[in-house]
């Protein structure tokens, strides 16, 4: 979860890393830290409990020397509250050694006691200080060897983890290792730089490696070397970073979750460019690989949060143009629950980062098991893809908000595109029915467009109306229940309001029983014109709790008459096939959460006791 960044080069450090953590901050922003090697040559350190901003503010008051090597850490806490005594970098060996950590060391309490027994001091309650502990005792053993250190101590440590670490014996020098957490360098001209993700380095390269599981690198400003665990030398992967700093930066937006739901249409059409070839899907990632999808009997797919409600959706897809069954599972369940998998069965798992924790253990489980596998992931260089059997990339740029909306409808498209290749592939797919799929996959942009044009100004309207509401409901069926969950969850992440979403059949079933005169209720309603019988009753449902007092906006295609006497607000969006409408009926969920966030006067980007990249289970 934790954002790190290090640096090498001529170019004065503190400038660098401060400039990389504001891009990182997304991932952890209880405190953040900096230590820098100086122009004399003595290490430096500041570090800060909360946002980014305490530590500038430190920086400002007290500057640290412009020296050209540093490693600079912002925090989602886990070991110990956030602090500053907390906060990394941590030090150790007289102070010379600096350290800092992505991830959780699970037997650091035994290695701590270990430590204290042999005199060791601490002051802090993190798990990371124990590793900085670890590393100047063996740097120490190693005759000043920081690399080979970082071996030593390795193979002690259970977990997750992505340490940094500089020393001021070795200006010039950055060491990093990882395990089950995100790390990538970055290649520049007489500098080189490491970070949890390319949004530390971008505004400087888009040259980037990919630094695999039990690897170690070290960085110099003119060489990087990468080594495994056990010392053997390892090539990495290069790739060219696809986008550039500015698509990071807000642009002039109040917040990155409006940027980002302003990008909602480029975020579908990029995922969709280069793959309708001739008018029917060819997915380039895919060449070569039919015999992944021919020999499967079903389909799981694996995700956590928003990611799993977009899987929800893919699974109406699948099976529809697939014709295979499909579960979907949340990722941290399925690997603790001794899961029937082999290899007829194809596990996809949905990342946005590519790093969710949960979401690569369940992928090396399901692989460990004798499964196919293949990611749906948003950033290159990630873990997930190099794990599995196949990738397919969304093209959404990068998302800062916390919560996400443009990678969620990304994910969608790219979950229809699974479905219509493997549909082709299968041959389970009319001519007919792909060639109507890729038309309406193309019109999405120019729909999602549409609502935000003539939309969105009198749904944050609504949201403004409404900022003093204390609990929202969702409803919808079929592919508009994982809507409603969806809207839940967005509201619940940014406003901090009770939020639930169900699924219209259940009411009857319990849920009826939370409304009461004035209960604001979310309904997706679904196009009369693709399933006469479900719009039908989703009516009833409507009409069974307005009766109960409950205030409906319905969330209905343009033309729905139907639905404006039962409705006390509608939202239209454009019309759509039933299994395109999601796509189109969560841009205004997303529209009225961030709206009814701004009205609270909450940080719609950053909010509380969350992070963008969940790395640890």
């Amino acid at each position: 979860m934790c954002g790190i960044v290090g640096y090498v080069g001529p170019r004065a450090s503190q400038d660098i890393l401060v400039s990389g953590l504001a891009r990182l901050e997304y991932r952890g922003y209880d405190s953040a830290g900096i230590a820098v090697i100086d122009e004399s040559g003595s290490l430096g350190m500041r570090k800060r409990a909360g946002k980014l901003s305490a530590l500038r503010e430190a920086l400002a008051a007290e500057p640290i020397g412009a020296g050209t090597t540093g490693i600079g850490h912002t925090r989602w806490a886990t070991h110990g509250g956030p602090t500053d005594e907390n906060a990394h970098p941590h030090l150790a060996d007289d102070d010379r050694l600096a350290v800092i950590h992505n991830g959780i060391i699970e037997n650091f309490a035994d290695l701590r006691r270990e430590l204290a027994a042999d005199g060791v001091t601490f002051r802090s309650e993190t798990d990371t200080e124990v590793a900085a502990a670890l590393l100047a005792r063996a740097y120490r053993a190693n005759g000043g060897d920081l690399v080979g250190a970082f071996r030593a101590v390795v193979h002690r440590l259970d977990g997750a983890f992505t340490l940094l670490a500089t020393h001021e014996d070795h200006p010039g020098l950055v060491v990093g290792a990882r395990r089950n957490s995100p790390l990538v360098i970055g290649l520049g001209e007489g500098e080189n730089f490491l970070g949890s993700d390319v949004a530390a380095f971008v505004e400087h390269t888009r040259h980037a490696l990919a630094i695999g599981q039990d690897e170690i690198v070290a960085i110099t400003p003119d060489a990087v070397s990468v080594i495994d665990f056990d010392g053997n030398p390892v090539e990495p992967a290069p790739f060219e970073v696809s986008w550039d700093a500015s698509a990071a930066d807000k642009g002039g937006w109040s917040s990155f979750m409006a940027k980002e739901v302003s990008e909602e249409p480029e975020a579908v059409a990029n995922t969709v460019r280069g793959r309708i070839r001739d008018g029917r899907i060819v997915i380039p990632e895919l060449d070569g690989l039919d015999e992944l999808f021919t020999g499967i009997e079903r389909v799981v797919i694996l995700a956590c949060g928003t990611a799993y409600y977009s899987g929800l959706v893919g699974k109406y897809a699948i099976e529809r143009w697939a014709r295979i069954p499909v579960d979907v599972e949340l990722a941290h369940e399925f690997r603790y629950r001794d899961p029937i998998v082999g290899a007829s069965t194809l596990v996809v798992s949905i990342s946005q980062s590519g790093e969710t924790m949960d979401t690569l253990m369940a992928v090396k489980e399901a692989a460990r098991l004798g499964a196919k596998t293949l990611s749906i992931c948003n950033t290159q260089g990630a873990t997930i893809p190099r794990e599995s059997d196949a990738i397919v990339y969304t093209h959404a740029g990068p998302e800062v908000a916390v919560a996400s909306t443009k990678a969620f409808v990304a994910q969608i498209t790219a979950l229809y595109l699974l479905a219509l290749h493997v549909g082709r592939v299968r041959e389970a797919l009319s001519t007919d029915d792909a060639a109507e799929a890729v038309v309406q996959l193309e019109e999405l942009p120019e729909k999602i467009q549409w609502i935000l044009d003539n939309e969105q100004e009198r749904i944050e309207q609504l949201a403004h109306w409404m900022a003093d509401t204390r609990s929202v409901l969702f409803l919808g069926r079929h592919v508009g229940f994982p809507i409603a969950l969806e809207g839940a969850l967005k509201l619940k992440e940014i406003s901090y309001i009770h939020a639930e979403g169900f699924a219209a059949g259940e009411l009857k079933h319990g849920p009826i029983a939370l409304i009461e005169p004035g209960q604001p209720v979310f309904v997706v309603v679904p196009s009369p014109r693709g399933n006469a019988t479900m719009h039908a009753k989703v009516i009833s449902n409507i009409e069974e709790i307005r009766a109960r007092g409950a205030r409906i906006i319905a969330i209905a295609e343009q033309g729905d008459t139907a639905v404006l006497p039962s409705a006390d607000e509608m939202l239209r969006i454009p019309l759509a096939s039933p299994l395109f409408e999601p796509i189109l009926a969560v841009v205004p969920l997303h529209i009225f959460a961030m709206g009814l966030a701004t009205a609270k006067g909450l940080d719609v980007d950053q909010p509380r006791n969350l992070a963008k990249s969940v790395t640890v289970e």
